[in-house]
């Protein structure tokens, strides 16, 4: 049986906090829908309205150019230990860019690590819980560092230069590129 919030509870922040990944959903008129996976220690619960998390560069920036167009996205976290729950937090998001006014105060919440491109910030509109029990139970192994060691040793001017290459989504909505390269750390 799913039950609904207007924010987030204490005991929801204290599942959110033992997740090791997340999933975010967005999508814009005539446009794919993008699903994808997070993990790092790149999410924040800011306020019992508002969560942000730290986006670094990948393949695509479909969240970035869906929350421009139509703002809404929902995070989903699925806690694969006991007890069995489904969070969804369902909001409207920004990004939010190096170059932007709000970064310094949004920034502080986090540990930047290499690769960092954005950080997307939050208003909860809703939450919903679950039971999860069709979700198996599984443990973490240890996190996937690849993707923060690949941004840590690649070069700046080549790395700034692809970023501001990539200022369409798949589906050619338009997106900011960083204007800062954020290395080893």
């Amino acid at each position: 049986m799913a039950d609904f919030t207007t924010t987030l509870t204490e005991k929801h922040i204290a599942m959110i906090a033992k997740q090791a990944i997340f999933f975010t959903a967005t999508a814009a008129e005539d446009a794919r829908i993008n699903l994808s996976p997070k993990g790092l220690d790149c999410f924040r619960v800011l306020a019992s309205d508002r969560v942000a998390y730290l986006d670094l560069a990948g393949s695509g920036n479909e969240t970035h150019a869906h929350l421009v167009a139509d703002g809404r996205i929902t995070i989903m976290f699925c806690n694969f230990e006991q007890p069995a729950l489904i969070l969804r937090i369902y909001g409207r998001g920004v990004p939010v860019l190096p170059q932007d006014e709000v970064w310094p105060a949004l920034a502080a919440h986090f540990n930047l690590l290499p690769g960092t491109r954005q950080i997307f910030d939050i208003a909860v509109e809703s939450v919903q819980t679950s039971c999860g029990w069709g979700v198996p139970l599984m443990h973490l192994d240890k996190p996937r560092d690849t993707l923060v060691k690949y941004h840590a040793q690649a070069d700046e001017a080549e790395w700034l230069k692809k970023r501001g290459e990539r200022v369409k989504s798949i589906d050619g909505l338009p997106t900011r590129a960083t204007n800062r390269f954020f290395g080893k750390t």
